[in-house]
């Protein structure tokens, strides 16, 4: 069943048509959940309750440290420090366990984030949603034609949530669609990439640069790498 939460964003994503859809989609649903624990969710007792407990990953906390929003963050570390507490030292040890209870409870937390679960909640609708939309709505179908890319992880997710979603014929004609996408836009990278290694050899000294100045940022940016830096 397609959800209006979710179609709305991705086509405004597919529309768009810079770099790979998903990876802008998880970027906003990032940027939306961390403003939203930074902010009103921070003071709500049942969010505070499962932050305190799950945490966040290294690259989240950046993220919030980044936002220079010192208190709201404070505040969250003052009570997840003191579960940390509780969840790394256990009332007491017996003879058998000498420290195996301790290191499952720091691995536990190591590999636990509220903010990555919130997205994931999201991220994995939009998948199934974006699959119905090509299924049920010839527009999205040219949507998806004219995308320049999918990044090699949302490529693969992309196609193992159709296989699951889609009847097997229309399966087969999203496999042709995306995989023209994919393999036009890899060809074109390829011949930039060489072209930009060409113009630091003699033979091509003072030759003026074309499109394929951008080409290493255009290839990590296939890659999922957001650089931050803008293409002169």
């Amino acid at each position: 069943m397609l959800e209006k939460l979710y179609t709305i964003p991705i086509n405004e994503a597919f529309e768009a048509a810079d770099g790979c859809p998903f990876c802008a989609l998880y970027k906003k649903l990032e940027g939306d959940e961390l403003s939203l624990i930074l902010g009103a969710s921070m003071m709500e007792p049942d969010v505070r309750e499962v932050t305190n407990k799950k945490g966040f990953c290294r690259d989240h906390f950046l993220k919030m440290h980044k936002a220079q929003k010192r208190l709201p963050l404070a505040l969250m570390l003052e009570s997840h420090l003191a579960e940390v507490q509780k969840m790394l030292k256990p009332p007491a040890l017996s003879l058998k366990d000498k420290g195996e209870s301790i290191a499952q409870s720091a691995k536990k937390l190591s590999e636990s984030c509220y903010v990555c679960d919130r997205i994931e909640f999201h991220f994995e609708k939009m998948f199934s949603n974006a699959c119905l939309l090509y299924d049920q709505d010839s527009d999205f179908r040219a949507k998806l034609k004219n995308q320049p890319y999918f990044c090699p992880e949302h490529y693969a997710r992309y196609l193992a949530t159709a296989k699951a979603a889609l009847p097997k014929r229309r399966y087969t004609d999203f496999v042709d669609d995306i995989r023209e996408v994919e393999e036009a836009y890899l060809a074109k990278l390829s011949d930039l990439i060489g072209r930009f290694c060409q113009k630091f050899d003699y033979h091509h000294a003072g030759e003026a640069w074309g499109e394929e100045k951008g080409a290493v940022l255009d290839s990590l940016a296939f890659f999922g790498v957001d650089t931050g830096e803008k293409k002169k």
